[in-house]
């Protein structure tokens, strides 16, 4: 039997990089309440469609090293490093 992803999140780049790009241009704090709201946000998402719990926390965790890695690309290229 396979398992079907509704949708792998850090596949989705241009939604990450959107949101990574916009942290980016945040102050720190901002930023890290800004990437928290959306986390949540996508979780709530995919609870609503009853997705399984151990398959969110793994999505979440893709979504999560997607956005860092596209934040510290957004960051070195607006001269934040």
């Amino acid at each position: 039997m396979a398992e079907v992803l509704p949708f792998p999140i850090a596949r989705r780049r241009d939604f990450i990089r959107k949101q990574a790009t916009h942290a980016a241009r945040m102050n720190p704090d901002a930023a890290v309440r800004y990437v928290e709201r959306q986390l949540l946000a996508q979780r709530d998402a995919m609870r609503r469609r009853g997705i399984a719990e151990s398959l969110i926390n793994r999505e979440l965790h893709g979504m999560t090293a997607a956005m860092y890695a596209e934040f510290l690309q957004a960051r070195s290229v607006m001269g934040g490093a």
